[in-house]
């Protein structure tokens, strides 16, 4: 686990939480309140590891950060089973929405599995139905204290199951009821998009769009896979795109001869990487969690590892997000905290990267030129 960041960076003269910040790869059983998780196993009968709110945040932050995808997935078992309900999935959508709007987010896409919601016999498009209530609701919520917030929903399948035609007609079905785009999801390596290829040729035929976990878990192999048979116009994390970026390092005295550093020389993308930036498609990189995970381990150990920073310096569509609040224990201002703490990030570069996901979002063009617009003016403000 990283270090816990401060809520405010000692040499910043703004207030991060209070930037508004656009969320495109959020899901939804990773963000939910303790507290909440609590009450609603009580009232299914489930069994948690502890039912102390502090303790079991505690508990899922530890989990997660174990350096594996697989036990990271493993800590879903006991959202997933609380939100099995109207009430119960209704109740999370809405806190969801109210803890995006303390956060300062002003657009969210909240992504989450219909299939995973069902085994208290609720169907698809009623597990869709409640999210889409609740979420609704929470933006009344936020609206009542005088702020805005707008949030649409990534349907998703499981890429280790076999419903991806079923989910993909779904969200289409969804698509005037707050559905904005489709994803796949679940354990990366062994499961290709290309097992969904007939649900991504129908959401194409329907003009919908997708974005797909990819380069995570899994390289190269993965992304291109979400490129070609994905139709993917983000890529779900998308880090290990680094891998196709070769770095040549020069010696380099320093000014008294005495110690030798080693400075970048020369950069060459591969073909992959140079088709990802070169036609901007978005990286929606979570930092804390790639670290928690693993998916950045072949780059170095720490988060200053983490290649998002020469993906972002060369030019690369990168976003910043958050993945599983919960279970990283963070939240986007926490993760523009790490990147002023890390990169020396200052107002210009976190303004980048928010109009980056901005004008990635799945919106209408009208609805994301005034996002920006938006965004624009707020930080205008500071200056």
């Amino acid at each position: 686990m990283t270090e816990t960041i401060p809520d405010a960076a000692p040499d910043l003269e703004f207030d991060l939480k209070g930037l508004p910040k656009v969320s495109l790869h959020d899901h939804l059983d990773g963000g939910l309140r303790p507290a909440t998780i609590i009450e609603l196993a009580e009232a299914a009968g489930h069994t948690l590891p502890s039912t102390d709110p502090v303790a079991l945040g505690e508990w899922f932050r530890e989990s997660a950060d174990s350096g594996s995808l697989v036990r990271y997935l493993e800590t879903f078992d006991h959202t997933i089973a609380v939100m099995q309900t109207k009430e119960g999935l209704f109740r999370v959508a809405k806190e969801f929405v109210e803890d995006l709007a303390d956060d300062g987010v002003v657009y969210g896409e909240v992504r989450w599995a219909p299939e995973q919601h069902l085994q208290k016999g609720l169907n698809l498009d009623e597990v869709v139905e409640a999210v889409q209530a609740g979420l609704e609701a929470g933006v009344d919520a936020v609206a009542e204290t005088g702020r805005d917030i707008q949030v649409g929903q990534l349907i998703t399948a499981m890429r280790h199951a076999d419903r991806g035609q079923e989910i993909a007609e779904l969200a289409v079905r969804h698509r005037n009821n707050g559905a904005v785009g489709f994803d796949i999801a679940g354990a990366e390596d062994g499961f290709l998009p290309s097992r969904f290829k007939d649900a991504f040729t129908y959401l194409a035929q329907h003009n919908f769009p997708a974005t797909v976990h990819a380069g995570e878990a899994a390289g190269l192999e993965s992304i291109q896979s979400a490129l070609v048979d994905g139709r993917a116009l983000r890529l779900g994390h998308g880090v290990r795109i680094a891998e196709d970026v070769t770095i040549e390092f020069e010696e380099d005295e320093d000014a008294g001869g005495d110690e030798v550093n080693d400075t970048i020389g020369m950069v060459t993308l591969g073909e992959l990487a140079s088709w990802v930036r070169d036609r901007g498609i978005a990286l929606e990189i979570c930092p804390s969690s790639n670290l928690q995970t693993g998916a950045i381990a072949g780059f170095g150990e720490g988060i200053e590892s983490h290649p998002l920073d020469m993906l972002y310096q060369l030019g690369f569509n990168v976003t910043i997000n958050t993945d599983n609040r919960l279970m990283s224990g963070v939240t986007l201002t926490d993760e523009f905290e790490l990147l002023v703490e890390t990169f020396d990030y200052d107002l210009d570069d976190l303004l980048e990267l928010t109009l980056n996901a901005a004008e990635a979002a799945f919106l209408p063009l009208e609805e994301k030129e005034a996002l920006v617009e938006y965004i624009n003016e707020a930080y205008a403000d500071l200056g």
